[in-house]
């Protein structure tokens, strides 16, 4: 059983993460003193070096740049452009004060001198720009270089994940119209817990220990919402649920999730080269898994025609399976996987593909990202099966605004005094829920 925690605090704000005005004297002698440390570092074939090798001799060479120019500064100017010089050489330039603050989940870059960032779910502007668009498309291929992609004319556009696990996009002209344009999506160095979430006011103490029991159970459920409202990190919290013994694979799009257990098999679509060959997708792997003796299924999130194949897994001796959609509601998250499945090109009628729906589904937790920056479940419907032509769904727990105070959304998520069909699941598997969790 879960316990509540006190809610985590909001701290460090924004002009934290500016850039410290400097005069235009002392920018101006930032440009020269890197471009001659770029030089001195070119004409010593030192560019090449160990990063760590290359720090110390970008230090030298500061030095050295410094007393030739005769350019003297305090040591508070002094190692604030010593460590810009460093990040512009060997580092992500402007954007490293951004990766390095852990309360950013989020950067945007709009443009060379436009960068917003998300923090606590809420979009704030930076002060940061970079030089010009030439810098930026540097810093770009250095992010992307290391990890054998590439973006230029003939392919303006590259969606990777970083070894750190950050997830990048970036996109070039022609596509983009205002210049390059680059999106970093960080995630927590440490995995969040269930008890994080309950702090954090996302769920409950009654609907984690549902959660945990609908896991434990092997219930088949669906996540879902919208951009950036939380599911993978929901996907990643209730799947430590399940037990060690279990073999899992994971299939990714880009990958994200981070399960404790033991035995998991980590699998992640390939994206086309440059000939636009050699392709691997989400739906390969959902039909190669099946071959690979699992016991449960995780799709980081349904997008096309893999919808059909995670829900054959579903329903053929792979329970307890799980996946993500974009979506509004619950229902509407059913209405996508219903055109993702005929995306799948298989001729099927839509009520074949409503019952195939409503046999292999039995609960959606959907998430919102709420208008303070929060994220929270607002509603865990059950799938009950079909009446005609419908899907039936009954609502298990939903979230009740009941104002906004200091712009703070209030409201409380609530049982809705129902309980689920799949009861007998957990029954069978000699799981306890209490009666408390479904009281209203």
């Amino acid at each position: 059983m879960f316990t509540n925690r006190p809610a985590l605090k909001k701290e460090n704000p924004i002009h934290e993460i500016e850039n410290p005005h400097l005069n235009e004297e002392q920018e101006n002698n930032f440009f020269i003193i890197r471009d001659a440390v770029q030089q001195m570092l070119i004409n010593n074939n030192d560019i090449n070096k160990d990063t760590s090798d290359l720090k110390k001799m970008i230090d030298s060479c500061f030095s050295q740049v410094l007393e030739e120019k005769k350019i003297l500064f305090n040591k508070s100017t002094h190692d604030k452009l010593l460590e810009w010089v460093i990040a512009d050489i060997v580092g992500y330039g402007p954007l490293e004060p951004l990766l390095n603050n852990p309360d950013i989940t989020e950067i945007m870059v709009n443009g060379f001198d436009e960068v917003f960032v998300e923090r606590f779910g809420l979009i704030e502007s930076t002060t940061i720009k970079f030089e010009n668009e030439q810098h930026l498309r540097r810093v770009i291929d250095r992010i992307v270089s290391p990890i054998g992609r590439r973006v230029d004319e003939t392919s303006p556009m590259v969606d990777a994940r970083l070894p750190n696990g950050y997830r990048v996009n970036a996109t070039i002209p022609p596509l983009s119209l205002d210049g390059p344009i680059l999106t970093i999506r960080k995630f927590a160095e440490r995995p969040y817990t269930i008890q994080d979430l309950v702090a954090n006011g996302t769920l409950t103490v009654s609907l984690a220990n549902f959660l945990k029991a609908c896991v434990e159970a092997r219930v088949n459920l669906v996540i879902s919402g919208g951009t950036g409202t939380g599911k993978t990190t929901l996907l990643n919290v209730i799947s430590c649920f399940i037990p060690a013994r279990e073999r899992i694979i994971t299939i990714e799009d880009t990958a994200e999730l981070l399960l404790n257990q033991v035995h998991v098999v980590r699998l992640e679509k390939r994206p086309p080269n440059i000939e636009g060959k050699g392709e691997i997708t989400i739906r390969q792997l959902v039909v190669n898994a099946l071959r690979m003796r699992p016991d449960r299924i995780i799709v980081g999130e349904c997008r096309s025609g893999e919808a059909l194949d995670m829900l054959q897994a579903m329903n053929t001796g792979h329970d307890g399976s799980m996946t993500t959609v974009h979506s509004n509601s619950p229902r509407d998250g059913l209405r996508r996987i219903e055109i993702m499945v005929l995306m799948a090109g298989v001729d099927l009628p839509l009520k074949a593909v409503r019952e195939q729906i409503a046999s292999s589904i039995e609960l959606v937790v959907h998430v919102e990202r709420l208008k303070d920056g929060s994220r929270r479940v607002v509603q865990v419907t059950e799938v009950q099966g079909m009446e005609g032509d419908t899907i039936v769904m009954q609502d298990i727990f939903v979230f009740n605004q009941t104002g906004v105070q200091n712009g703070i959304v209030q409201g409380n998520l609530k049982a809705t005094g129902l309980r689920p069909k799949f009861m007998k699941k957990l029954i069978a598997n000699s799981i306890d829920i209490p009666d408390s969790v479904f009281e209203n």
